[in-house]
């Protein structure tokens, strides 16, 4: 796999039972006895928008007991240095610690040590200790856990597979959340609790020392693994249709032959060039699905917009409010601005709701929406808390469980999930206002143009094999809509210059295949995965091998056929 997917290659360390991974400033799967205990453990550093700033590695002692990592961090105004630690403590004890210091003030919303658990202890029991002694049992929350699942924490115990964990934590006071809802694949314990005043001072000079103890005991439960992987395909409705968004690059606009079933486009009301970026989005000729972002200053704003939808082809449409307690989801009142709006200008149009940002916002905020919707939408990006490519593989079969998630949610109603982006398309937890474009035109571009959400994986081979993987995860029944990536440009399908991304193949394959009866199944380990539509000319189906290794897949189709394609490492087949 290329160097641009993975990045720098992992480093392993070893001490008796006890392994993990270095990757870049992460200590990562965490094992005892090759049995992960930790899915991560890192240092964070984040400013008062929640950004978070890098953090260098400037060297690394190994030895047998010990791992130090000695780290600045770099970027948002911060400077702090120390070390990172993973330390043997004695039979079946591991000590992990974070020591570091603010060279200078610094305002931040979190800086300290986090740990990731995996997602494989969804359900399993665990005790939860608090700093005064006491203990609550609980449970890893099995669906997805809108509001944090624990508090006060001091510690944590719980049973995996044979193993019995004993984690205690210092330095600080912490609570845990579910980040599954983010699609990342793992629940995280952070410290500084959330109800606290943020962004917070650290002085010139402060150190914050925070450490994680480990204590396991037990014998893991031995895997068998199988040299095939099997996945078994079984008949269902029509396969969602495929959508891409409107470009937010800079001029000029090229002309390209349109992808996909519509174009997604988000016209925030509050800026100058939203007539210019709607006017973009018309170009391609496909229906529209119009996501209006409502202006805080300028409550006329959307009943001068909506008419701009006249003699438009609209497949939907909704409106966000930027502010307020229902930032970013489309409440009663947004939606029922939206629809005065849509019967003066004497439009009709199917008006849906559900949250401008991740799952996190409808899973929390669901009880919003009003009554009479025809249809949920929400975004997903894999790239919110980490930018690794370890985090984007993971997030697919987190895509799986907010899918069916959301269908739940939706009651019946469809689901349309985009736009779909390797990073965000807008911060929906910054503190500070967003950046304007300065003229009414797209000179400068609007929207994720305007913030950093370019990713150079955008242009990997690899990510033609993760769409593929992400649509097999997301196309649960009542999934109607998935919308990836930009129509060109920097996140798009395209180059500006009109050459075809390695995306654009998996989007094409999988458009050829929307609408059709759909083949679906599950993926045995969340790196193999295949999709499959029930067609005129025969039935299709599409493998993506998401691991780093080749892969022999064996995919059993309704009726018992069964079909065998060998893959390489990052790349799909259509058989």
């Amino acid at each position: 796999m290329t160097d641009l997917w993975n990045g720098e290659p992992a480093r392993e360390w070893k001490s008796g039972p006890w392994s993990l991974e270095l990757r870049d400033d992460e200590f990562a799967d965490i094992a005892y006895e090759g049995h992960v205990v930790l899915r991560s453990v890192r240092a964070v550093v984040r400013d008062r928008n929640w950004d978070t700033a890098d953090l260098v590695v400037d060297r690394v002692d190994a030895s047998g007991i010990a791992l130090t990592l000695h780290v600045h961090s770099v970027g948002l105004g911060s400077d702090l240095r120390g070390v990172v630690r993973a330390e043997v403590r004695g039979t079946g004890r591991l000590r992990l610690l974070a020591d570091l210091e603010s060279a200078s003030e610094f305002q931040t919303n979190r800086t300290g040590i986090i740990a990731l658990h995996p997602p494989a202890l969804a359900g399993a029991a665990m005790d939860v200790r608090h700093p005064d002694g006491e203990v609550t049992h609980s449970r890893f929350p099995a669906d997805i856990s809108p509001h944090q699942p624990a508090f006060d924490i001091a510690g944590l115990s719980w049973s995996h597979d044979g193993l019995a964990v004993d984690v205690r934590f210092a330095g600080d006071v912490f609570e845990m959340e579910d980040q599954r809802n983010w699609t990342d694949a793992s629940y995280k314990t952070y410290s500084r609790p959330l109800a606290l005043p943020f962004p917070y001072t650290l002085a010139a000079g402060e150190r914050i020392v925070q450490s994680i103890d480990i204590r396991v005991s037990g014998t893991p439960t031995p895997v068998d693994e199988d040299r095939v992987t099997r996945i078994r395909l079984e008949e269902g409705p029509a396969l969602p249709a495929i959508a891409v968004s409107a470009s937010t690059a800079p001029d000029p606009d090229p002309a390209f032959a349109p992808t996909g079933s519509a174009v997604l486009v988000e016209l925030d009301l509050a800026t100058r060039n939203w007539r210019a970026a709607l006017d973009r989005a018309a170009a391609s000729g496909l229906p529209l699905d119009v996501r209006f972002v409502l202006a805080d200053d300028d409550p006329t704003a959307l009943d001068h917009a909506v008419p701009a939808l006249h003699d438009l082809s609209v497949a939907r449409v909704t409106a966000f409010p930027p502010t307020g307690a229902a930032r970013h989801v489309s409440d009663i009142d947004a939606i029922g601005a939206l629809r005065h709006a849509l019967t003066e200008a004497g439009i009709e149009a199917e008006v849906v709701g559900g949250a401008r940002s991740h799952f996190t916002e409808l899973n929390r905020e669901h009880h919003r929406l009003p009554r009479g919707l025809d249809g949920i939408v929400f975004s997903s990006t894999p790239l919110f808390h980490s930018l690794s490519s370890a985090q984007l593989v993971e997030a697919v079969p987190m895509q799986r469980l907010v899918a069916t998630q959301g269908v739940r949610l939706a009651a019946g109603l469809p689901v349309h999930i985009g736009p779909i982006s390797l990073r965000p398309h807008f911060n929906d937890v910054a503190t500070t206002p967003p950046p304007m474009p300065a003229h009414d035109d797209l000179r400068d571009g609007y929207g994720s143009a305007l913030t950093d959400a370019v990713d150079p994986r955008q242009a990997a081979p690899e990510l033609a094999a993760w769409t593929v993987a992400s649509a097999a995860a997301f196309a649960v029944p009542g999934v109607a809509t998935l919308a990836y990536f930009e129509e060109w440009g920097p996140r798009g399908v395209r180059t500006v210059d009109g050459i075809t991304q390695p995306a654009f193949d998996a989007v094409t394959a999988l458009a050829a295949l929307a609408g059709e009866p759909g083949l679906r199944g599950g993926s045995p380990d969340g790196l193999v995965w295949a999709l499959g539509a029930r067609t005129a000319d025969g039935d299709v189906v599409l493998i993506a091998n998401l691991d780093r290794r080749s892969r022999t897949v064996e995919v059993e189709l309704p009726g018992g056929e069964t079909r065998t394609a060998e893959l390489a490492p990052g790349s799909f087949v259509r058989v």
